[in-house]
């Protein structure tokens, strides 16, 4: 199984989220670390991903190989994460074929989340690698 996990800024939910795949599932997947930034790519790398890739064109190739994309939701909000999130970004996720678990956070003040429970982020990420786990079996 192939796993692009995306973040920007400096990779903070990133790195979280690829610390815990390492922690849960097999060593024979492949985590690909897809930063919107160095910053980001270079933190998420630091938890063991195999690959990593920075920048708008990396992300869209990348994500097409994926049979997993993972990241907050606002990787497919267009000019997310202070503009970070091009769309060209969220449009390659959104249309790429790979299953998507998206954790419902996002950035932008003017989007509103309604009928989501809120809980800590560890959590939210934590259900996020539960998700994953049954898509591995």
């Amino acid at each position: 199984m192939n796993i692009a996990v995306v973040d920007g800024m400096g990779g903070g939910i990133g790195s979280q989220i690829i610390s815990l795949l390492r922690q849960d599932l097999p060593a024979d997947i492949t985590i690909y670390a897809l930063g919107t930034n160095s910053a980001a790519t270079s933190a998420m790398m630091k938890e063991k991903a195999n690959k990593g890739a920075t920048g708008e064109n990396a992300i869209s190739f990348a994500v097409k190989k994926a049979d997993v994309i993972v990241g907050s939701l606002g990787i497919v909000i267009p000019n997310s994460m202070l503009g970070e999130i091009t769309p060209h970004i969220a449009e390659a996720i959104a249309s790429s074929d790979a299953k998507k678990i998206l954790i419902p956070i996002i950035d932008n003040e003017d989007i509103t989340l309604l009928g989501m429970e809120k809980k800590p982020l560890f959590l939210a990420i934590k259900d996020a690698i539960e998700k994953i786990k049954e898509l591995n079996q």
